[in-house]
C-alpha cells in the first residue's frame, strides 16, 4: 500500500465522519455533583480538636476546613463556589408568581423598573410606582392598626423559605391580641423605607416589612422584620425596630411570628418604635 492510497482512505474516513449525524456524547452532558449541607471537617489530626469543635459550634463561618499546602481543599473550594452562586441567585431571581398566588399576596412595584436600577438607585426602591400608588389608594385596607408588607429585598429565597410559616403565625398572634390587621401585600424590588409611603397611604398605626436580607456565604434564606410606629417626613433610621436572622438555623419562622406579635403589641401600647421604644422597655424593666 503506497502513500497515495493511505491518504485517500484517510480523506474518505474524514468525509464519512463529517456526513454522519452527530450523537450526544458523555462530554456534552452536564455532570451533577451533590454536596452535603453539613459542615466539612477537613483538619486531619488537629493539635486541639476540642477548640475547633467549640469554635464551629458557635459560628457558621468556615473554620477548621483544612488545607492542602497553602490552598483550601478542593471540596471546600467547590462548596464556597456553590454558596457564592446561591447568594447571587437569591439577589437576581424574582419571587415566583405561583408563590404569591399561594400566599394570596397582591403584587405592587416600586419605581425600580429592573434589578440594575434597584441595586444602583436606592431611592427607586423606596418609592412605589405610580400604578401601585393608585391601586393602594383605591384598594388598600385603610385605618387598621397594623399593615404587613412582604418585600423581596435582596433575597427572594428568604421570602419563599420563611413567609409561608411566618405570615400566618404573625397574623394569628395579632388577631388573638385583638389587634386589627390590614390585608398584607407584596412589593417587588422594595427597600425598607417604602414602608413609610405605604403607612401614609393606608393610615395605619404601625407598619412591618418582612424583607429578604443581603445573602452571605452561610445562608441565602435570612429574613428581617422592620417595624415603625406612625412614620412621617421627619422619620430617621433610629425610629425603626428590626429583628433579623429569621431562618431555619437562626430565629425560626414560627417563633418569629409569635415574638413579633408580642413586640408589636408593646409598640402599639407605647406608641413608639426604634430607640425610643427600646429606652422605654429598659426603664420599665428596671422599675
Amino acid at each position: 500500500m503506497d502513500i497515495q492510497e493511505i491518504v485517500q482512505r484517510v480523506v474518505e474516513e474524514v468525509k464519512k465522519n463529517m456526513n454522519s449525524p452527530k450523537t450526544e456524547t458523555n462530554q456534552n452532558k452536564e455532570e451533577i455533583i451533590y454536596f452535603p449541607e453539613e459542615r466539612i471537617e477537613g483538619v486531619e489530626e488537629p493539635h486541639n480538636a476540642a477548640s475547633i469543635e467549640r469554635a464551629q459550634s458557635i459560628t457558621p463561618a468556615r473554620i477548621g476546613i483544612g488545607r492542602t499546602g497553602t490552598r483550601m481543599l478542593t471540596t471546600s473550594y467547590l462548596q464556597f463556589l456553590i454558596d457564592h452562586a446561591a447568594a447571587q441567585d437569591a439577589v437576581l431571581r424574582d419571587v415566583s408568581d405561583d408563590f404569591l398566588q399561594q400566599m394570596d399576596l397582591h403584587k405592587l412595584e416600586t419605581k425600580a423598573c429592573d434589578m440594575k436600577t434597584y441595586l444602583m438607585d436606592l431611592d427607586a426602591g423606596r418609592k412605589l410606582s405610580d400604578e401601585s400608588i393608585k391601586y393602594l389608594e383605591k384598594n388598600g385596607d385603610k385605618g387598621k392598626e397594623v399593615q404587613i408588607i412582604v418585600c423581596d429585598g435582596l433575597s427572594s429565597f428568604a421570602v419563599e423559605a420563611n413567609v409561608v410559616d411566618l405570615l400566618p403565625a404573625l397574623i394569628q398572634g395579632l388577631k388573638l391580641k385583638n389587634i386589627s390587621v390590614a390585608k398584607p401585600f407584596f412589593i417587588k424590588r422594595g427597600r425598607v423605607w417604602v414602608q413609610d409611603e405605604v403607612a401614609a397611604i393606608v393610615n395605619c398605626d404601625l407598619v412591618i416589612s418582612l424583607i429578604g436580607e443581603r445573602p452571605g456565604l452561610n445562608t441565602d434564606e435570612s429574613l428581617s422584620a422592620y417595624m415603625i410606629y406612625r412614620p412621617n417626613e421627619k422619620t430617621v433610621e433610629a425610629d425603626r425596630t428590626v429583628i433579623s436572622n429569621i431562618h431555619k438555623d437562626g430565629l425560626t419562622s414560627v417563633e418569629a411570628g409569635a415574638y413579633l406579635s408580642d413586640l408589636i403589641e408593646q409598640m402599639l401600647h407605647a406608641k413608639c418604635s426604634g430607640v425610643t421604644f427600646a429606652q422605654q422597655r429598659n426603664l420599665t424593666s428596671f422599675s
